[in-house]
């Protein structure tokens, strides 16, 4: 064990992204542990749009993160004390645990165990066999439905949920294009994913591109971005179109509130289906997307891809980098082995 436990608390609310007065990084005692309890050691921390917004002042689907706490955030760890039948030493978990080095999880405050003998790499967990993967599985299969022969668009697709939900929607035997930045991203989308068409939204002419890539128009937008990116969609949505509503990441560090897509009024021209969605709201079914998602990987036919930081202190500028385009799937902090 380590002589401390680090953690990063909220020192104040960015206006943008994080910066050095974001966050304090204090050295605190490692916590005692009372009956019932279990001491976590975490090691891989996720790195998700949603930790933007938890620092914001507006309350989510959970409360903003207040000033002296503790940064919340996804992670995965192992027991290394316990007094708890339910954590035995040596178990690895997942859940919320927060920028830390330690934590106490307890039946109060649980955390997930995860199966003995996953073939997979740890940060795995993280991403296409934890809550990424999830999120790709119901937002795509079950609210944007793709049928054989459909167009499906997925922007930030080079991401860790659009990279997953682009692979789900080829297996429904969709056409899949991806809107990725830069030529890289865009190639790895189709030589390696498969994806059908890619368009690369920081070239200048990326509605040109959007466009060609979608000659009969738009039957399935799986939307991670906003902004301008949602209004061209939106402006090719077919009739009865699909749109699942995943994030707006290009609003989450704005300072001012986003215009309205000028396109919206397509929406009922083409009698489309909007639905947003929190991955929370399929908890209780997380165990059969991640069996359906595993079996995948394990046949070869879903793709996991990782960006790995290395270091506990990279963890704000980790968060920075989601919002830079810096990662190609999920994005995570690798804390120690």
């Amino acid at each position: 064990m380590s002589e401390g436990n680090r953690r990063f608390l909220l020192a104040e609310r960015p206006t943008g992204p994080v910066d050095d007065k974001t966050f304090n990084l204090v050295t605190e005692e490692i916590p005692t542990i009372a009956d019932g309890e279990a001491l976590v050691r975490v090691k891989w921390i996720s790195i998700d749009p949603t930790n933007r917004m938890w620092i914001g002042p507006e309350p989510t689907y959970l409360p903003p993160v207040g000033i002296g706490e503790e940064m919340r955030a996804l992670g995965l760890g192992e027991v290394v004390e316990s007094k708890s039948d339910d954590y035995p030493v040596g178990a690895i978990v997942t859940g919320l645990t927060g920028w830390q080095d330690y934590m106490i999880t307890s039946a109060a405050m649980p955390l997930m165990t995860v199966p003995a003998g996953i073939p997979v790499e740890p940060q795995t967990l993280l991403g296409t066999l934890g809550m990424t993967g999830c999120t790709a599985y119901f937002g795509m299969l079950e609210i944007g439905d793709p049928q054989e022969g459909e167009t499906v668009v997925i922007s930030a697709a080079a991401g860790a949920v659009g990279s997953v939900a682009g692979q789900l929607a080829k297996q429904r035997g969709a056409r899949v294009v991806g809107i990725a930045g830069g030529p890289e991203k865009c190639a790895w989308l189709k030589d390696e994913l498969g994806f059908d068409e890619a368009v690369d939204y920081k070239a200048d002419d990326w509605r040109a591109q959007l466009k060609a890539a979608t000659p009969n128009g738009i039957d399935v937008d799986f939307e991670n971005v906003g902004g301008e990116i949602m209004e061209a969609v939106f402006s090719r949505l077919n009739m009865n179109a699909r749109v699942a509503l995943c994030g707006l990441i290009s609003g989450y560090n704005d300072t001012e509130p986003a215009p309205g897509p000028r396109t919206f009024g397509n929406l009922l021209v083409q009698r489309v289906k909007l639905q947003g969605f929190i991955i929370l709201d399929y908890y209780a079914r997380f165990p059969e997307a991640l069996e359906a998602l595993g079996g995948m990987v394990a046949a070869g036919t879903l793709r996991t891809e990782e960006t790995v930081v290395e270091g506990f202190e990279q963890l704000p500028t980790a968060l920075n980098m989601l919002f830079a385009g810096e990662n190609t799937g999920k994005l995570v902090v690798h804390i120690e082995d």
